[in-house]
């Protein structure tokens, strides 16, 4: 196994986490402005309902990606651990 490869697959895929977790928040900071907004022009009137029901929809799926990530991002950092402790491994077995 070529360790260099297990960082730069470790690296990648922390990074890949880190972007998710990046869309994800950007789209609940952009659900949280689209609702004060339509919850202002809306006023009392109007079918807030079926908008706040959407919205939970959007929230929930966009908090699901976010634990997502974090899970994957763990699995990344273990993996570049394990390539570390590896590379560790070597270095002191050819010393």
């Amino acid at each position: 196994m070529n360790i260099q490869s297990a960082f730069s697959a470790g690296l990648q895929g922390y990074q890949r986490s880190a972007d998710s977790v990046t869309e994800a928040s950007l789209n609940i900071s952009r659900q949280n402005i689209n609702t004060l907004a339509n919850q202002s022009s809306a006023g009392a009137e109007g079918n807030l309902d079926q908008f706040v029901d959407a919205s939970k929809k959007s929230a929930t799926s966009n908090l699901i990606q976010l634990q997502q990530a974090e899970l994957h991002a763990q699995a990344n950092v273990h993996s570049i651990k394990t390539a570390d402790d590896m590379l560790g491994t070597l270095i002191d077995i050819r010393v």
